[in-house]
């Protein structure tokens, strides 16, 4: 077996441990070359996404406060819409109440009418069956009474005339 020299380093990074100054420089000008190159693609293209985002969140501010408004004014629309809307039916309950009496009231009166006209037809019927039971009375009437003798009809005038 062969053994290592226990002095020499074998990991990488402990030789580069060894040179701090050298690494702290590289990783410095690294450093200012992302920066330096961050600040010329900005400056070439002239938009910094931190404005970018300011301005989107400004536009969607201004948006979202748009549609807010025009919600409100759709639901002040929505509201007035349908407090019309009540006070119509409210009207056309009224109307139909009052069509409701005034029907109540006509039938009421159809009723009444047609017991009138009931009534009437009854009296007509008893005065036609009087009429007619009259007629019959007549008829039979001339045939049984006979005319007094002109001497009683004299006698019943004479009477008359003294009395009055």
């Amino acid at each position: 077996m062969i053994d290592l020299a226990q002095g020499t380093p074998s990991n990488p990074l402990l030789r580069l441990g060894a040179q701090p100054i050298a690494l702290t420089a590289a990783a410095l000008l690294l450093l200012i070359a992302g920066v330096t190159s961050i600040a010329i693609w900005r400056a070439y293209t002239g938009a910094a996404p931190e404005t970018d985002r300011v301005v989107a969140s400004r536009q969607l501010q201004a948006r979202t406060a748009q549609a807010s408004e025009q919600l409100v004014e759709k639901t002040k629309g929505l509201e007035a819409t349908q407090q019309e809307s009540i006070d119509q039916l409210q009207v056309v309950q009224d109307q139909l109440q009052t069509m409701k009496r005034l029907m109540a009231a006509q039938q009421a009166d159809t009723k009444r009418l047609s017991e009138q006209v009931a009534s009437l037809n009854e009296s007509i019927d008893g005065l036609r069956q009087s009429f007619a039971s009259a007629r019959a009375t007549d008829v039979e009437a001339p045939a049984v009474t006979r005319r007094k003798p002109v001497r009683h009809r004299a006698q019943a005038s004479a009477r008359k005339r003294s009395r009055g």
